[in-house]
């Protein structure tokens, strides 16, 4: 191997030893951020984009049983303590079921309100739709975060 490659090679183990180090902190604590953030924007009426939808949905789960108000305080706090859990890296088996268990519910509108989260079915998205379907990023994201609850770790290769 010549200078050049081995330089590249030795900067590539620091590299991705750094990112096996701290990815899975980052990741936490990036998607603790979005679930915080958009938990503490649906306390605020009108300041959620997913306000609607998300309320529409639930009324249609819950029989319309529940009053709109308490929809979405309760899928705010829902979406704050989630945020809170993965934080604080706290509770995390328990904050990973609520993140799954959410984000099972941000799904069914794709079946509940087609009309709403596509221009085109089953092909092209509303803003609304890909609001939704981006939800497959943080469920990977929480599969990832929950192989680590009994100590799993990323290690790089060498």
């Amino acid at each position: 191997m010549n200078l050049r490659g081995k330089t590249f090679h030795q900067a590539d183990i620091v590299i991705t030893s750094w990112m096996s180090k701290n990815g899975l902190t980052f990741l936490r604590i990036s998607i603790g951020i979005i679930f915080f953030w958009f938990g503490v924007l649906k306390y605020f009426e009108g300041l959620s984009p997913a306000e609607g939808i998300a309320i529409r949905t639930i009324d249609v789960l819950t029989f319309h049983l529940l009053p709109e108000r308490l929809i979405i305080v309760g899928l705010a706090t829902w979406e704050v303590l989630i945020g809170i859990g993965l934080l604080l890296n706290a509770f995390m088996r328990e904050t990973l079921l609520l993140l799954f268990l959410q984000m099972m519910g941000t799904f069914t509108p794709l079946f509940l309100f087609p009309s709403d989260v596509f221009h085109v079915f089953p092909i092209a998205l509303t803003l609304e739709g890909q609001y939704i379907v981006k939800n497959i990023v943080l469920i990977s994201a929480g599969i990832v975060l929950g192989a680590t609850v009994r100590g799993g770790k990323l290690t790089p290769a060498r």
